[in-house]
């Protein structure tokens, strides 16, 4: 495939090293230094588009590879409050979107066995739940994007939280704690706690890898798709 990176940080570079390992070419790299080479002329030569940004700039990039018919895999966390729109906005322009808060295949068998305890726990009063992550200190949102989809399962699989809240405490509110420490590549818990015990699962991630191989995995699986995609098709298919 002609891939253009979107973002060539930390996990831009992370990403080019994925794509080369799997025979791939990179036609473009675009950071903040370059970014008026984003052109609907540059997006039509590639076959596909991998957008690791900011918040800010992430559902701009988006639309513009929607509007220019070029597929774009995402892993940028903190712009959820436009997620609709932009899904409306690739089914208007007939476009590709694959969306994950994180592409780690560890992380994605931590959500299946985090969605099963919520629903077994449901059954359960006595025990309270918080989600717990850890990141480095260049990450700028806060909870990550993996914490928010944590939160959203047990929502959605237990009758005791009907919303999450950083920090937050209350009846129905789900708090989530983030700590930005050194160079942590990301640890994320949830914790089940009662007066008498404690049930905790938890994943540590080591290095970027991961997260670039399982992103470069998700642009094969798409690059002839049309609509939006998440972690869970690729996992069926697999």
């Amino acid at each position: 495939m002609k891939i253009i990176i979107l973002g060539y940080g930390r996990m831009g570079k992370e990403v080019e090293k994925a794509a080369f390992a799997r025979g791939h070419q990179i036609i473009e790299k675009i950071d903040i230094d370059n970014r008026d080479a984003l052109t609907s002329e540059l997006l039509q030569k590639a076959d596909i588009a991998i957008e690791f940004t900011t918040p800010e700039s992430a559902p701009e990039n988006y639309i513009k590879c929607f509007e220019a018919g070029l597929p774009v895999v995402s892993g940028t966390t903190g712009w959820l409050d436009r997620e609709e729109g932009i899904k409306q906005k690739c089914k208007e322009k007939n476009g590709t979107f694959f969306y994950a808060s994180n592409f780690s295949l560890g992380v994605n068998i931590f959500f299946e066995v985090n969605k099963f305890l919520a629903k077994l726990m449901n059954k359960i009063d006595q025990y309270d739940i918080s989600v717990e992550e850890t990141h480095h200190i260049h990450k700028k949102d806060k909870p990550s994007g993996t914490a928010i989809t944590i939160a959203r399962q047990i929502i959605d699989n237990h009758d005791k939280y009907n919303t999450w809240k950083l920090d937050g405490k209350g009846n129905g509110i789900l708090p989530v704690h983030s700590e930005r420490e050194g160079e942590v590549v990301g640890i994320h818990t949830v914790n089940y706690l009662s007066p008498i015990d404690k049930i905790s699962i938890r994943h540590e991630a080591f290095s970027r890898e991961g997260f670039a191989q399982g992103a470069v995995i998700a642009a094969e699986f798409v690059k002839d798709r049309k609509g939006c995609y998440t972690m869970e098709d690729l996992l069926r298919m697999l």
